[in-house]
């Protein structure tokens, strides 16, 4: 098994039964940029969830390495995945953090196993984020697709 590339928009998953849209945010609780206003376009419950999710982040699990995943429609769901120090390159370098990358989507594999989902995703991490497509790629395969879950990449347009 392998990732699948493929053309097209990332919240329109190509493939029957349970899908799972995957995206990575930042851990200052900002959603506004990028792919998550493709997402919020279409569903309001994401930014929603992330927001409150960010809001009482004292009370929860919030922050690099931690996912929320929000059913959207029957058989869809979108998740939240923060993997992102903040959202400016700075000294640390890009703000994408390739090690919550790996905690996120082994949490992830667990999710898309129990609901026997598919994963669908832009490049994650490496728009806004700043990461390196050759960075994240190897982590893909390591946490999601060895786990015997089905990938799409979405490249837009």
């Amino acid at each position: 098994m392998t990732i699948r590339y493929i053309s097209g928009d990332a919240t329109q998953p190509q493939a029957r039964g349970n899908r799972i849209i995957a995206h990575v945010g930042n851990d200052l609780g900002g959603w506004g940029k990028g792919f998550v206003l493709a997402i919020s376009k279409r569903w309001p419950e994401p930014e929603a969830a992330y927001r409150a999710w960010h809001k009482d982040r004292s009370k929860n699990d919030f922050g690099l390495g931690a996912i929320q995943v929000v059913p959207v429609e029957p058989y869809i769901w979108v998740a939240n995945m923060v993997a992102q120090r903040g959202m400016k390159t700075g000294s640390n370098g890009p703000p994408i953090r390739y090690e919550a990358v790996r905690a996120c989507l082994k949490k992830l594999a667990s999710e898309a196993k129990g609901l026997g989902a598919s994963v669908h995703m832009p490049r994650i991490g490496c728009g806004l984020a700043g990461g390196r497509w050759e960075e994240v790629e190897p982590i893909i395969l390591d946490e999601l697709i060895a786990q015997g879950i089905e990938v799409t990449v979405y490249d837009f347009g």
